[in-house]
């Protein structure tokens, strides 16, 4: 029987994989902004190593929001469930807010308005009406994403939908990531938790690796991940400006 102290390792390890690829694109990023290395940002093989990060990281957002569910369940309510995830999803979005309003008064045009924070934060609130769902979930995330991919190469010509997907003419941001299609790859992250790992069960049997000093590495990176996050730009943008100073 599992305690419910456990941690499945191979989440956190996967999750760690995806924030060390994310801190590698910012950095690359944050070079071409700051034009200190041109790099071609609308390329293919960059679109390749790009997409990638945000669907692995979100589709495991879905999976670790069925795993506190199902180990909370057993101590918690129904109302004291529902009132966690909506805290979570609120501190989550307020960590959005602070990023929206530090890039506003320090980029100015491009300043992030729906980020990955917003999107997370809303969705784990918006999680609530689908946690105990498997196959649905699965359908509604391909169905979610497939809309979301329609999306982006349509424009609009108003802004109040701008956070699910709907994308205003001439819009410019660093960093967007709607509902649509982003809260479909967290559904069946949801939909694959709950198969997978029922009850707070993982129902297939891997190696455990949990004690290799590489997968302790990631394990801890994963762990850490939203302070990462947030905390990785600030670092990453003093070092750049640093270098160029110096240079």
């Amino acid at each position: 029987m599992l305690d419910n102290h456990h941690r499945y390792w191979e989440i956190d390890f996967l999750r760690g994989i995806a924030i060390v690829m994310m801190i590698i694109y910012h950095i690359i990023f944050n070079l071409n902004f700051f034009n200190v290395y041109n790099f071609n940002l609308q390329s293919l093989s960059f679109k390749l190593f790009l997409y990638p990060i945000g669907t692995t990281f979100l589709l495991l957002v879905g999976i670790s929001l069925t795993l506190s569910y199902n180990k909370s369940k057993k101590d918690l309510t129904k109302n004291q469930l529902i009132k966690k995830f909506i805290f979570r999803g609120l501190k989550i979005f307020f960590l959005g807010l602070i990023i929206t309003f530090v890039t506003f008064f320090y980029l100015g045009k491009g300043f992030v308005i729906f980020g990955v924070l917003h999107c997370i934060g809303i969705s784990i609130i918006l999680s609530i009406l689908f946690i105990r769902f498997r196959f649905l979930n699965l359908f509604l995330g391909i169905i979610f994403v497939i809309f979301g991919v329609i999306l982006r190469f349509m424009t609009f010509d108003f802004y109040y939908f701008l956070w699910i997907g709907f994308i205003p003419r001439n819009f410019y941001t660093v960093d967007y990531f709607p509902l649509l299609p982003w809260f479909g790859v967290i559904l069946f992250g949801i939909g694959v938790g709950n198969i997978f790992y029922p009850d707070y069960k993982r129902i297939f049997k891997i190696p455990d690796f949990s004690n290799y000093k590489i997968v302790k590495f990631f394990d801890f990176l994963g762990r850490k991940s939203l302070i990462i996050y947030f905390l990785h730009q600030p670092i990453i943008i003093f070092l750049i400006q640093l270098f160029s100073i110096l240079n």
